[in-house]
């Protein structure tokens, strides 16, 4: 498995009821690009919000060390 950024565009609502489209870079581990964007659908598809997957990349990274 690889890690993956997903870049996430997602529509909100501010405190004026005014509809604010910001873009959120999320880390995947996945086996593919298809898989984290799979995984990224996943994640979201219970959080009512309106949003689209707009770009996935493989990175460079070996371990995540917490």
């Amino acid at each position: 498995m690889k890690y993956y950024i997903a870049k996430v565009k997602v529509v909100t609502t501010d405190d004026k009821g005014r509809q604010k489209k910001i873009v959120e870079q999320y880390c995947v581990h996945a086996v593919s690009v298809t898989d984290a964007e799979a995984k990224v659908h996943e994640e979201f598809k219970n959080d009512g919000l309106e949003f689209e997957v707009t770009h996935v990349n493989e990175t460079k990274i070996i371990k995540v060390i917490s």
